[in-house]
């Protein structure tokens, strides 16, 4: 199976994330010291990549665990 199939199971769910705490992502890219870009594409399920460290702070800035973060979807 390409590994291309396997990226696009990943689904980010910082939307929701931020909507549960009343945060934008503005105030998260602030927070967290990234660009708004940057976690826009990881929020629309576009990132390719993430570094430990900017998981670590997202992560720390939300209080939560990488896997409340990000999830795997069922295969079709």
């Amino acid at each position: 199976m390409p590994v291309d199939d396997d990226e696009a199971r990943v689904h980010c769910r910082l939307d929701e994330m931020l909507d549960e705490r009343g945060m934008t992502l503005a105030k998260l890219a602030e927070l967290v010291g990234v660009t708004v870009v940057n976690l826009s594409v990881l929020k629309n399920d576009r990132a390719r990549a993430i570094r430990f460290s900017t998981l670590t702070a997202v992560c720390d800035v939300l209080q939560c665990e990488v896997g409340d973060l990000l999830v795997v979807t069922p295969r079709e």
